[in-house]
């Protein structure tokens, strides 16, 4: 059996492909790359001949069949206006993929963002939207995998925060009992990312007047050193100089408020899991690591996978693929309750929105 996960990431979109629970492709293209040729990633997820493919969700859906998506859906999944769509590559890839795959006839599935899972409780998702796209529930299940084969658990037994440090956006998600409860997303996480500029002050957005799509790509700790997207290796070359330091650290206290508060809402956690782009980078990875073993006392571990050079989400997103289609880890998607995923990105959302 054959089967494939897409992450339509900030920076780039990685495919994984799986045969038997086994990595048999490992792609990555700039997002830039997919806006202008979507169909060249089309045709390569095409060429691998899978059973099921889950495709470039973007803030989620209710598991669904492409078959299935209608208008509605695929605004939520990703939630700009059509004056605005031109502005972001990330998502004009996402829409024309789905576009190619429809054409195709691919049998293409596409998955929930975290705030759709009943495993996390209502009184939580009200006024949220960004609770973890679906990129992020893939990447917590992967953590969820990863913990339970390397410490030889049950799922019922796995425990962690997991954050994640990626290009665009973090993410911190809190798991217990192999199950996730709780996840802050990009635009509501406690500090900024790299691109992004974390939860976005009310009183801010008041006085930009018009809040557009692309200040959610703004703001982060590459704008607050350099005002421009460096490359992250650029940046970690560059902590030494001051305005570099400085938005380090404005990162490093947003990760210690959103693993503290997700620690807060387990009780008690086997460890905190690091993912994501940055992460990757030695320099960084170490001083987040020194960070959170100092504050919480907990074992601080780099997440584990199926291996390859594709990022995180599109390896959670294989897993999901190979459960849905009957494979391997069919017990891991039943586990998170992933079927019974539903309702809307905006159903606890009590403010007076325009769409």
């Amino acid at each position: 059996m054959k089967v494939i996960g897409v992450d339509p990431g900030t920076k780039s979109f990685d495919v994984i492909g799986l045969e038997d629970g086994k990595v048999r492709l490992d792609l990555s293209f700039p997002s830039e790359v997919v806006a202008k040729d979507p169909a060249r990633i089309v045709r390569a997820i095409g060429e691998f001949n899978a059973d099921l493919i889950i495709g470039p969700s973007g803030y989620g859906v209710p598991l669904k069949r492409i078959t299935e998506l209608t208008e509605r859906d695929r605004f939520e999944m990703t939630l700009v206006r059509e004056d605005e769509l031109q502005e972001i590559p990330v998502l004009i890839g996402l829409q024309e993929m789905i576009n190619e795959m429809a054409e195709k006839g691919l049998n293409v599935w596409f998955i929930p963002g975290v705030i759709h899972l009943p495993t996390v409780p209502e009184w939580r998702k009200y006024n949220r939207i960004d609770m973890g796209t679906a990129d992020k529930m893939a990447i917590t299940v992967l953590g969820i995998y990863d913990q339970a084969k390397r410490l030889g658990i049950d799922y019922d037994d796995v425990s962690f925060v997991l954050l994640e440090v990626g290009f665009g956006y973090n993410y911190a998600g809190a798991v217990r009992g192999g199950k996730i409860i709780d996840g802050i997303g990009g635009t509501i996480f406690p500090g900024p990312a790299y691109v992004n500029s974390g939860a976005l002050d009310g009183e801010v957005a008041y006085l930009l007047g018009q809040v557009r799509k692309w200040h959610l790509f703004w703001g982060g700790a590459s704008i607050i050193a350099a005002n421009e997207i460096l490359p992250q290796e650029d940046f970690a070359r560059r902590m030494d100089e001051r305005p570099f330091a400085t938005a380090w650290e404005a990162m490093k206290d947003g990760f210690l408020k959103a693993v503290a508060s997700e620690l807060a809402i387990l009780g008690d956690a086997r460890e905190v899991i690091l993912s994501g782009r940055l992460m990757r980078i030695d320099e960084l990875r170490k001083d987040v690591k020194d960070l959170l073993d100092e504050h919480f006392g907990l074992p601080v571990v780099r997440q584990g996978g199926l291996g390859g050079r594709a990022k995180e989400a599109a390896q959670g997103s294989a897993i999901i693929a190979d459960g849905l289609a009957g494979g391997e880890f069919r017990d891991l998607v039943e586990h998170i309750e992933l079927r019974r995923s539903r309702g809307s990105v905006l159903d606890y959302v009590k403010l007076p929105i325009e769409l």
